[in-house]
């Protein structure tokens, strides 16, 4: 069996990103193999992600697919953006930040927002391949549904009357940001 390093070290992007690739692959993670998170210091989700994968790529032998990807909200001037798992570190959890962000819109009229997710993949000696996933949505008035992780409980993506955090985990890993960026990303690399 193919291994692929699936190289983040949050649980719920490491089963989201896993359930996208072929059965084919035996999908090991960082913390597997004990290997620690880069430093993000990128200024883009490119930049992080690209550099999640060069750094990952060192500790192994075969490919290694990473993400980056946050909550940009048109209101906020696109924050918090890639600073989206930070902020909830920042503030203790995602649902302290959550509140926060739904503190700071408000009064706001414009509740628009987006999910963008830059996947890039890297195999040996190779350089690396990064694609962009971006889905639009709102902000919810309140926290809504347990299902998901991260920002999911507030976001609405812009063809659905719920948030991610209320779907079904298959509905919304059939059209979240993060699979769309996998789709252009098989495109280019086939077998995955």
């Amino acid at each position: 069996m193919k291994k692929i390093l699936v190289g983040t070290h949050n649980q719920g992007k490491f089963k989201e990103i896993s359930y996208l690739i072929s059965k084919k692959f035996n999908k090991i993670s960082p913390k597997a193999l004990k290997i620690p998170s880069p430093k993000e210091t990128g200024k883009t989700f490119k930049s992080n992600s690209l550099l999640k994968v060069n750094f990952f790529s060192k500790f192994v032998d075969y490919p290694v697919i990473s993400d980056d990807s946050g909550l940009c909200i048109k209101s906020l001037k696109g924050k918090p953006g890639i600073y989206s798992a930070r902020l909830a570190k920042d503030h203790g959890g995602f649902q302290n930040a959550m509140k926060h962000i739904l503190k700071k819109l408000k009064k706001e009229k414009n509740r628009s927002a987006v999910f963008v997710c830059s996947l890039s993949f890297k195999m040996p000696k190779k350089k690396p391949i990064s694609v962009i996933g971006k889905i639009n949505g709102s902000i919810s008035n309140r926290i809504l549904g347990k299902k998901g992780f991260g920002y999911d409980p507030i976001f609405i993506p812009k063809s659905s009357p719920i948030t991610f955090g209320q779907m079904s985990k298959l509905k919304k890993m059939r059209m979240d940001h993060r699979f769309i960026a996998f789709k252009k990303l098989k495109k280019k690399i086939k077998t995955l």
